[in-house]
């Protein structure tokens, strides 16, 4: 039986059909769009996996040549030769849509043409390391910006497979199974109805027929007796 109350008449039944036909096209679009976004994302993890292991590569070897640098240059040399940045990024977003999630794209554009064009400082008085570490840097910071990228695209696409499992699994085991017990119950009613019809006719077929038999017999006998 129903958890809730349904009004056991055609009408209901054929709204519920409808109904139902609707949730279990909505169950088979989730369950589509929840394997194509697994699928996504199992391919954005891996490309996470990749490009983090060459950033992290990447950066040690910032880190070592900035270490030999710091050896070499005094640290008041250092930080003046760095003081004053001489190149700098405008970040722009926008955005992509995967499987109706938004995913942003970084873009950025240098202050001056050359993305190269990176030194503060004159090469006279630092070392060859440092300008290794700085544009060693430069180059990484692509790598960086393409990494937080993909990184926010999986986080995304991650809490709209949930999302999409959670509908999937209410439709499935709770909104779908209520409806075609409540299509059940009403068939069953509706059922139970017209056998009570039926039976309630041939019942009243019988009392007629009776009623009839009966007149008949008595204008027989008074046809007989006159």
């Amino acid at each position: 039986m129903p958890n809730v109350t349904v009004n056991p008449t055609r009408m209901e039944l054929t709204r519920l059909k409808g109904k139902l036909r609707t949730a279990q096209r909505g169950h088979k679009l989730l369950k589509d769009k929840r394997d194509e976004l697994m699928k996504q994302f199992l391919d954005t993890v891996r490309e996470v996996r990749t490009l983090r292991a060459e950033v992290e590569q990447e950066l040690m070897q910032v880190h070592g040549a900035f270490t030999i640098a710091s050896a070499l240059m005094s640290a008041q040399a250092l930080e003046q030769a760095l003081m004053y940045p001489k190149q700098s990024v405008e970040l722009t977003m926008t955005f992509r849509n995967i499987m109706s999630v938004n995913v942003p794209i970084y873009d950025f554009q240098t202050k001056t043409k050359a993305e190269s064009d990176i030194y503060p400082y004159g090469f006279a008085a630092t070392s060859g390391e440092l300008d290794a570490a700085v544009e060693a840097l430069g180059r990484v910071f692509h790598k960086m910006l393409k990494l937080a990228q993909i990184e926010k695209a999986a986080q995304l696409m991650a809490e709209e497979i949930e999302k999409t499992r959670r509908r999937v699994n209410a439709l499935e085991y709770v909104k779908i199974p209520e409806m075609q017990e409540s299509i059940k119950y009403i068939t069953m009613k509706l059922d139970e109805n017209e056998r009570a019809n039926t039976i309630r006719l041939m019942k009243v077929k019988d009392m007629v027929l009776k009623d009839a038999i009966e007149e008949r017999r008595k204008r027989d006998a008074e046809a007989a007796g006159g």
